[in-house]
């Protein structure tokens, strides 16, 4: 399959959904026109929307057409941008710029940037909660995403990674720190495509292991990213991971270790959604699109 052309469709797809949604919001009132120019600055400013073409891509894998995942698909972007405009902050990473643009604070400030984020992550359950979806499946999506976004997954491994800065981290804390701060998340969303279609209990498991090891991936590559790519090409300032003194596989490793763990990572999430009956080539395709990309 042509992986760029299907990423390209579903990317789309989400822009659509998230275009529709600023929309409706203005049109509703209530938000003040700048925090809402603040959420769709970062919102729209591009992205590959991994995370909500992956729980599309599971959704189709196992239940055919995916018109009705798209909202919560969609939903998932507004938590994802919520936590780069915040990692972009002056105390967090301290970012200038995010996708080749000024990052929030820069031009709406410090304030209306972490508002901007708070409302984002709001919003992202206000869509789900409206979903015309069954209420069992709504509160396991909802358990699914603060179990993975929260104190024990993204948050928690934001705080590891900034507690650990210029020092040498343990291998399981550097684990840690990739398995909660961008896995877990990626892992939630691969399962919330799964809940949503009903996978079986089985078929669960496969789809676990695949986000988890997806999901470590993705964050490996990053780290080899901000030593071997450019400026230009991954929106944002490279080599802040030195700087910063961050803890990441090529500071551990070494770059070309580094990319084997992340193939042998990607070549066991492979393995383990072949055990899935379904329309699972999209998936694999992604896989390795990830461990592949050059931004």
């Amino acid at each position: 399959m042509n992986i760029a052309l299907y990423l390209q469709r579903k990317k789309r797809i989400i822009d659509t959904f998230l275009r529709d949604y600023l929309n409706s919001r203005k049109k509703q009132g209530g938000c003040p026109e700048r925090l809402r120019r603040a959420m769709g600055y970062s919102l729209m400013a591009g992205g590959k929307r991994i995370r909500p073409i992956l729980t599309m891509a599971t959704y189709e894998a196992l239940n055919g057409g995916s018109r009705s995942v798209i909202p919560v698909a969609a939903s998932l972007e507004l938590i994802h941008t919520y936590s780069l405009i915040h990692d972009d902050l002056p105390a967090m990473d301290n970012d200038d710029f995010r996708r080749n643009m000024p990052t929030n604070h820069r031009v709406f400030g410090e304030a209306t940037a972490i508002l901007a984020g708070d409302a984002l992550l709001t919003e992202a359950f206000n869509i789900i909660l409206r979903t015309r979806i069954r209420p069992d499946i709504k509160v396991s999506i909802l358990n699914e995403l603060t179990e993975a976004c929260g104190p024990a997954g993204m948050v928690g491994g934001q705080l590891m990674d900034i507690m650990l800065e210029g020092k040498r981290a343990r291998r399981s804390e550097l684990v840690y720190i990739h398995t909660h701060k961008t896995g877990a998340f990626i892992r939630a969303a691969v399962r919330i495509g799964g809940i949503m279609a009903g996978a079986s209990s089985s078929q669960m498991r496969s789809l676990t292991e695949y986000g988890e090891k997806v999901g470590h991936a993705f964050q490996i590559v990053d780290d080899i990213l901000d030593v071997t790519g450019s400026t230009e090409e991954m929106g944002k300032t490279t080599g802040s991971d030195a700087a910063r003194g961050k803890n990441t596989y090529p500071l551990i490793f070494g770059l070309e270790r580094s990319r084997r763990i992340a193939k042998d990572l990607i070549d066991e999430s492979i393995r383990a959604i072949d055990r899935i009956n379904g329309r699972i080539e999209p998936l694999k395709e992604i896989a390795r699109y990830i461990l592949n990309r050059k931004s």
